[in-house]
């Protein structure tokens, strides 16, 4: 009943985990602006994947969150936004790096600056657990250091700062999330578990390629992360300008996640460790691991599904996938 006819818009919605807040935000019974990523193929990315009668009940529009006169005119007359738009892919922050910050930092900007102008009532922008880098203490909780240790993840750290600056200058009611690692339906082969369960169940894929097998991540199914975000929005208690972890507060290794997905779908193809997959060294991060209390006692939000159980739903959705002759979609621009 929280979210019954509140104007909410949400940028990067065509994306993996923005189309599942979609849909979240649509059977609460809000009226839910869904920001596109404006592109020459007429598409409205994963968006176009939602059941009919979720995406007739979404008002899509087509734009890009860099540039402000836009974003100005998109959050007009909105009570909350849900900034998820971003540029993303950690291997292709090393070769662009300038685009993520026109993206991450001047697009969140722009959000911040047009919630401020609109009097928006609450703007819940998307960090990553990735500015963390790599563990200096498990779990982390919101006070560990922040570590740029990609360019990506230092577009994050800027955008982040960014929106703590608005709260602090402005009184801008903006809080932050830092999702660790999402999965789940819908997501691009650039993560790890899609990229896993592709090769797995793919008849077309004879061998598994893999990197490092000994990173460990806290993986959150995605009804899980979608969740955490509708819960920030409605939250009465909250710190604005800080930030709040959405993990499981359980990690795994990729060599573990591998054997289960591997356990689910009964495969015995060969695995073959290619050195092109693997991040550089020094920008390697080894260990995530959430300390999700403060979001637990804030705005009640805990994760409901296990990692076994996602793992079974994205290995159903991906062999559907696959059976169906649908090809994979690399939506490069939002999370």
């Amino acid at each position: 009943m929280r979210y019954q006819g509140k104007k909410i818009v949400v940028t990067g919605a065509d994306g993996f985990i923005g189309s599942h807040v979609t849909a979240q935000l649509v059977a609460a019974g809000a009226q839910v602006t869904a920001l596109a990523l404006y592109n020459s193929f007429d598409s409205n990315g994963w968006l176009d994947d939602l059941p009919a009668d979720v995406r007739d009940g979404v008002n899509i529009v087509r734009g890009d969150v860099r540039d402000a006169g836009f974003v100005m005119r998109l959050l007009k007359g909105q009570e909350i936004c849900l900034h998820l738009a971003a540029l993303i892919a950690i291997p292709y922050s090393y070769e662009a790096p300038e685009s993520y910050v026109a993206t991450n930092v001047t697009g969140t900007l722009n959000v911040l600056e047009a919630a401020r102008a609109h009097g928006l009532a609450r703007v819940v922008h998307t960090s990553t657990s990735e500015v963390y880098g790599s563990a200096r203490t498990t779990p982390m909780d919101e006070s560990h250091p922040l570590q740029g240790q990609s360019p990506y993840s230092a577009s994050k750290i800027g955008a982040d700062m960014m929106a703590e600056a608005f709260a602090r200058s402005f009184d801008l009611p903006v809080v932050t999330l830092r999702p660790f690692n999402t999965f789940g339906p819908r997501q691009s082969e650039r993560a790890v578990i899609s990229s896993l369960i592709r090769q797995v169940v793919d008849p077309a894929c004879d061998v598994i390629r893999v990197g490092d097998l000994s990173p460990k991540r806290d993986f959150t199914f995605v009804s899980d992360t979608a969740a955490a975000f509708l819960a920030l929005a409605a939250a009465d208690d909250l710190a604005y300008g800080e930030a709040y972890n959405g993990g499981t507060g359980r990690f795994v290794s990729i060599q573990e996640t591998l054997d289960a997905i591997i356990a689910i779908t009964g495969s015995n193809k060969p695995v073959e460790i290619e050195a092109s997959r693997r991040r550089p060294g020094s920008s390697e991060v080894w260990e995530l691991l959430a300390d999700n209390r403060k979001i637990l006692r804030a705005a009640g939000w805990a994760p409901q599904v296990s990692l076994e159980e996602g793992l079974a739903q994205t290995v159903a959705w991906w062999k559907e996938r696959i059976t169906s002759g649908q090809t994979r979609r690399d939506i490069g621009y939002m999370r």
